[in-house]
This record gives structure tokens, C-alpha cells and sequence, in this order.
């Protein structure tokens, strides 16, 4: 490791080892609460751990909760161990996300993971989204269920955002990728954010579009936070964020660069567990947004509205590939 010359250096290299899947001596570089957050709204809705080192947000008939980054940065990469409320969890919203929109009210950006509460026996769902520079008219979700119960143990749940890509990522699976490009202009986000992390009551439309309600029967409602990282380019908004505290570069060398098992892995995700696309939504979006790289087999399994057709169509998504691949073989 000498080669690397110091502890800085050690620690990047780690945090690429990490991300491209690797195991060895080297962990996510964590932070303590009261070093890179503060309390956003519900302040007695928030429990520290006694190391400082999680945090649980609680939601009651009073209040929610949430805290924040106590700096904006200018790309990184931001990421939460969490655990999420169980039982009737219908109309809740936890939300682990960057935003900039207290700074740049009209033309704010923003990366969402929002978790989405169910009726009692039915799982978690979740969506992320994408907005730039205000582009509010022009939502870029994706919609997804889990292959575990968020509610029984923690998972690690990461944002990954600089100025060439975003990668969103559960544990070491990258679940989606967005590639800047020209054509998308404004939309994609560049100016300095801070990371969020609350629960709220969403009643009017979590659930089923509102139909099923928070029940209060069930508070408090408690999400847990814990192993906070915050790995990015801090900036003085007192400065007109002209002076980031370092090179984007030094911060996420590496850590964009999917490996082919990712890659692998994110699109068996894709294929299993996203009900949702913007992308396949061709009534909201009659040309498809610059970004959207349109699978056409997947392309199949949705409706006009962007959601998967009825009838089980995720388990023929491999037996439609195998076949095309078998016509090709054969100049059919």
C-alpha cells in the first residue's frame, strides 16, 4: 500500500475496492451524527445513539421527523445504512435523498430514494427520482419492490452522483444508472446539494394514491439510520460555491465505473423488480427523454403507462431473449 503514499489515498482506494465489490481490510468510511448533520424539522422525534453513530427518526400524530448534511457538496457520495418501520406502515414516506431546494428554491436538484409504506402484509416499495435545475414537469421515476424486508434488518442504500453519471445503489447492487449527456441540458444535476434523510406522513398519496390513510393506532413509526457516509466535495455557500474543498475527481475516481458483475446484477434487478419506468411511460412521454436507453424486450413488459402488463410477464423476459438469440443464430 506504500505506493499510495498516504492515509487519503488508502481510504479512496478502499472505498473503489468497496463499490466494485471486493472484500478484504478496507470499510465504507463512516461519520458521527453530531460531525456532518443536524436536525431538520421534529427535533424530538430524533434518538442518537449514545456513539453518536445512528440516529432514529421517529414519526408520531404530531410530527415527523429528518435532519441533514450541515455542508452542500459539489458531487460524492452519500449513502445510509437504514432500517425501516414494520407492521402498518400505509401513507408513510421515508425519504434518504440530495436536494439543494432551501438554497435554490425555483431551480432546485435533487436525487430521491423514497420509501413507500403498505397495508399490513404487504411489502415496502420504493422509488427513485431525478430532477434538475427545477425541472419539477419532468419527474424521472422509477418504481421497484425488494428482494428482502426492509423492516427486518438494516440495508445499505448509496448515492453515487458526479459530473458524468449517478448510480443508485442497494447494498453492492447498482439498481439504476443515469449517463449525463448533452441533451439533457439543465435537467441534469449540478449545483451543490446536501443530503436528507426524514419520515413524514404522505397520506394523500403513499398508498394506493391515498386511498389507505396513516394509522396512528400503530405509532410512533421509527425509521433507523446508521454507518452515515458522506464522501464528497464540501463547498461555503457564503462563497457562491466557487470553492469546493476538493477535486471531484479525487473524491469518486473509481467509483462510477460499474464492473460487469454489477452490471449483470443491475439488470437482473431491473428485469425482477421494477414495475415502473418514465422511460416506458409513452403517454406521459410520447419521445422518450434524452437520457432513457429503451430496452425493447423490456419495452414488451410495459403498458403505454410505463407499468408492467398483467399476466406474469417478468418470468418470459428470458425465454423472449433465448429465443431472439436462437432466430439470430440461425438468420431467422
Amino acid at each position: 500500500m506504500e505506493n499510495y503514499g498516504s492515509t487519503k489515498r488508502l481510504v479512496l482506494l478502499c472505498f473503489s475496492l468497496f463499490l466494485m465489490q471486493y472484500r478484504g481490510e478496507c470499510k465504507v468510511e463512516t461519520i458521527e451524527f453530531n460531525k456532518g448533520f443536524a436536525p431538520l424539522f421534529g427535533d424530538g422525534n430524533i434518538a442518537r445513539s449514545d456513539d453518536d453513530k445512528s440516529v432514529h427518526l421517529h414519526l408520531n400524530q404530531y410530527t415527523g421527523s429528518g435532519f441533514k448534511s450541515s455542508d452542500l457538496y459539489t458531487h460524492g457520495f452519500f449513502s445510509a445504512k437504514i432500517k425501516l418501520p414494520s407492521t402498518y406502515t400505509a401513507g408513510i414516506v421515508v425519504a434518504f435523498y440530495t436536494t439543494n431546494g432551501d438554497v435554490f428554491e425555483k431551480t432546485h436538484d435533487e436525487l430521491d430514494f423514497e420509501f413507500l409504506g403498505n397495508t399490513k402484509g404487504k411489502p415496502w416499495r420504493f422509488q427513485t427520482n431525478l430532477y434538475g435545475n427545477g425541472s419539477t414537469s419532468r419527474g424521472r421515476e422509477e418504481r421497484y419492490t425488494l428482494w428482502f424486508d426492509p423492516s427486518k434488518e438494516f440495508h445499505r442504500y448509496s448515492i453515487l452522483w458526479t459530473s458524468n453519471n449517478i448510480i443508485f445503489y442497494i447494498d453492492d447492487v447498482p439498481i439504476r444508472e443515469i449517463l449525463h449527456n448533452e441533451a439533457m441540458g439543465g435537467d441534469y444535476p449540478l449545483k451543490p446539494m446536501s443530503l436528507y434523510a426524514t419520515i413524514w406522513d404522505a397520506s394523500d398519496w403513499a398508498t394506493s394514491g391515498g386511498k389507505y390513510r396513516v394509522n396512528y393506532k400503530y405509532a410512533p413509526f421509527v425509521a433507523e439510520f446508521t454507518d452515515l457516509t458522506l464522501q464528497g466535495c464540501s463547498v461555503d455557500p457564503l462563497e457562491e460555491f466557487t470553492t469546493p474543498s476538493c477535486n471531484e475527481d479525487d473524491v469518486t475516481s473509481g467509483f462510477g465505473t460499474v464492473t460487469p458483475k454489477q452490471r449483470m446484477a443491475m439488470s437482473k434487478f431491473r428485469q425482477r423488480y421494477m414495475y415502473y419506468s418514465y422511460c416506458y411511460d409513452t403517454l406521459r412521454y410520447p419521445v422518450a427523454l434524452p437520457e432513457c436507453v429503451i430496452d425493447p424486450l423490456l419495452r414488451e413488459q410495459f403498458k403505454d403507462t410505463g407499468r408492467l402488463k398483467f399476466g406474469g410477464k417478468r418470468r418470459s423476459y428470458s425465454q423472449r431473449r433465448s429465443k431472439i438469440a436462437r432466430g439470430r443464430r440461425y438468420g431467422n
